[in-house]
């Protein structure tokens, strides 16, 4: 099994364009059975993506073609997924469609007004956040009320992570109230015991993972957290959002939840 890595490393050496067309073809036949309950919340309105762009919102759930326009936060001018980025209106998001990026954690978009977007986007990104719960409430201020979010989270039975328990939903509340930063190492010994290197082609042999784990403030390729639908459930309503619908794939959990009217 190819890493998410290595196949996002290979999409950037196509014309975007010609990427979209090609997976659009590819899944036909793979697509979420319910995306258009999904596709009702971001027809025609504005949205910022969190850690995109997304394969997930090209093929298995598309997205991008129906959005009147899409902004993207990532947390550096270079990462791992996306190569080097530049903030302002450099966030391609499909085909020629360019919106704003903005530099700044998944936890902190204090540049960005609050009530600002109809929908927000994030997928396969809330794993790599230290402090959850933060970033859904972060996420939450900068939606209009009523506004949608559309999440996907690994399903690790299916990745490298399967070994690993799920977190609970004490030890996120705890990391809320103990502030945790991006700096946390908590989890750092239960990942190199469990993670499977034969499932993660990037992470090498077992002392350049742990080189690399040592390092993730600034690669963020860890997973601190791990999902399952009860937990996102708990989460999501803890920060005020009613969930509309849950489901899973075969690689992942996706959510549609939209935000309660009430004060910020």
């Amino acid at each position: 099994m190819l890493s998410r890595s290595f196949r996002k490393g290979l999409i950037r050496r196509l014309p975007g364009p010609l990427f979209d067309y090609l997976a659009a073809i590819a899944y036909l036949g793979k697509r979420l059975p319910d995306r258009a309950r999904y596709r009702a919340h971001v027809r025609g309105r504005r949205g910022l993506e969190i850690g995109g762009p997304s394969l997930v919102f090209k093929t298995v759930l598309p997205l991008y073609h129906l959005v009147q326009a899409l902004d993207g936060v990532n947390f550096a001018t270079d990462t791992v997924w996306e190569g080097h980025l530049q903030p302002g209106r450099h966030f391609r998001y499909f085909g020629t469609a360019r919106g704003q990026q903005f530099i700044a954690e998944a936890s902190e978009l204090g540049a960005i007004n609050a009530q600002t977007y109809d929908f927000l986007l994030s997928s396969n990104c809330l794993e790599h956040v230290a402090n959850p719960l933060k970033a859904l409430m972060a996420w939450r201020r900068v939606l209009r009320a009523g506004g949608a979010l559309i999440l996907v989270v690994p399903n690790k039975a299916a990745n490298f992570d399967h070994r690993r328990p799920t977190t609970t939903f004490d030890h996120l509340r705890a990391d809320l109230d103990l502030h945790t930063t991006e700096a946390d190492l908590t989890h750092l010994e239960e990942i190199l015991a469990l993670h499977d290197l034969s499932r993660d082609p990037g992470g090498g042999d077992a002392d350049n993972f742990r080189r690399r784990s040592l390092d993730n403030f600034r690669n963020r390729t860890l997973h601190h957290h791990v999902f399952d639908l009860a937990v996102i459930r708990q989460m999501l309503d803890y920060c005020a959002f009613d969930v509309v619908h849950t489901t899973t794939t075969p690689a992942d959990f996706l959510a549609l939840a939209t935000r309660r009217p009430t004060d910020p």
